[in-house]
């Protein structure tokens, strides 16, 4: 797997990373939804470099140019709930693309132990297409290797872009072994730690929530 983190150099993708993780600014839901959609946005831009493009004519009112365009192969997935703001973003970019959505949720067995459960699934036909599989936090790593099980049933895709805002070391080094070693992580920022209830630290708390607000 290629791993690509995208704050390892400095960019305007770091004001909206730290919007989404300070206490203050998280109150504002609209605020943070559109932060996600925004980080969404960079890593169409940073995904769409490593495509396959071929070359076009675009007529003009003067003429005629040359343009290489990507070729339109790609299934956008994301996880529900969280994923929807992160989807978004990526759809912006990608406005072609076929769009797959499945739910997954941490279903508690007791304070520190879950299971992921992995219920709704509406996805396209998946053969030597491109996947994008999209889950904003990338913690222990079972809810996208979750999803990609429940996935494989739709085809084979013939390239795997993972497209996460925050993981943790943990969770980035697990799901190394289950994705194809073709797959491409694109990945805004990594923390180091999780707690003993899996979550990401410092991390940003429950994407979900913020975005949508609480459930019970």
């Amino acid at each position: 797997m290629t791993i690509n983190i995208l704050d390892s150099k400095n960019s305007i993708l770091n004001k909206f990373i730290s919007e989404i993780r300070d206490v203050k600014i998280q109150t504002d839901s609209m605020r943070f939804r559109r932060n996600i959609e925004r980080i969404g946005e960079i890593l169409a831009y940073e995904i769409s470099q490593t495509l396959e493009y071929k070359k076009n004519s675009v007529s003009t009112p003067l003429g005629t140019k040359i343009i290489g365009l990507p070729k339109k192969d790609i299934v956008l997935c994301s996880i529900l709930r969280a994923g929807l703001p992160l989807h978004n973003g990526l759809l912006n970019y990608f406005d072609d693309a076929e769009n797959a959505f499945i739910s997954a949720y941490r279903k508690h067995i007791n304070e520190t132990e879950f299971d992921i459960k992995v219920e709704y699934f509406a996805s396209p036909d998946l053969d030597n297409k491109i996947l994008i599989l999209a889950d904003p936090m990338l913690a222990t790593g079972q809810s996208i290797i979750n999803v990609y099980e429940g996935l494989k049933k739709n085809g084979t895709p013939k390239e795997i872009h993972l497209a996460c805002i925050i993981g943790s070391t943990e969770g980035v080094e697990f799901i190394q072994k289950y994705f194809p070693e073709n797959t491409k992580l694109w990945i805004a920022t990594v923390d180091n730690h999780l707690n003993n209830k899996g979550y990401i630290v410092p991390g940003l708390g429950d994407a979900g929530d913020l975005a949508y607000g609480s459930k019970l």
